[in-house]
């Protein structure tokens, strides 16, 4: 599951890319830091977009990333499946996620890191949920079966939605089985990011 992710684009670029698709962002608790981040992990407080009090509105938000479960484990990740989320949707906006495979070395104590980009567009936004927390207002990743750039590295995958589908997850009155869908093959670009590949970069893992 999806532990750790990425932001390090710009609120100026963000803003601009939610008034290209339509849809009007508010800042309820004022502009929000945004600060270029290469390690978000659990517990981090990171920008989020709450559905707003119509289609194609939203708040830009910081908040927690997990809540505290039943059994006091943080809920980071959230199965989508089933499900139908008719209220506290939310954006998480991201320009890559990454994930660990078996260290190919044997001898090797770290899992080898792997970082998931967008192809066409510098960055995308995760479906989540929010809900109130006794610490305050959290969010957690939806996630899904893998789609095929993901399924070499893992068994599971965040929902990451292009560019066509925020302005839906936005509306809890569009079915979320019509926007939690993988994408096509080669949507996602995959890197190695440790250890670092000797020569030319290496960019799928051999499965």
């Amino acid at each position: 599951m999806c532990n750790d992710y990425r932001l390090e684009v710009d609120i100026a670029t963000i803003s601009e890319d939610f008034d290209d698709l339509k849809i009007k962002i508010k800042f309820p608790e004022g502009t929000p830091n945004v600060a270029a981040r290469e390690d978000i992990k659990i517990s981090d407080v990171a920008p989020i977009v709450k559905s707003g009090e119509g289609r194609g509105e939203g708040d830009l938000v910081n908040r927690r990333w997990a809540w505290a479960g039943h059994n006091g484990r943080p809920v980071y990740n959230f199965q989508s499946e089933g499900r139908a989320f008719t209220s506290h949707r939310c954006l998480i906006l991201a320009d890559g996620f990454y994930e660990f495979t078996a260290p190919e070395d044997p001898k090797q104590k770290r899992k080898t890191k792997w970082l998931f980009t967008m192809r066409d567009h510098p960055w995308f936004c995760v479906a989540g949920i929010w809900r109130a927390a006794p610490e305050g207002e959290a969010f957690t990743m939806l996630t899904m079966e893998p789609g095929e750039d993901v399924k070499p590295y893992h068994r599971r995958q965040i929902v990451v939605l292009p560019r066509d589908r925020w302005v839906d997850w936005l509306d809890p009155s569009v079915p979320a089985d019509e926007v939690l869908r993988t994408m096509p093959r080669g949507s996602l670009q995959v890197t190695r990011v440790y250890p670092p590949a000797p020569g030319p970069q290496q960019t799928t893992l051999d499965v």
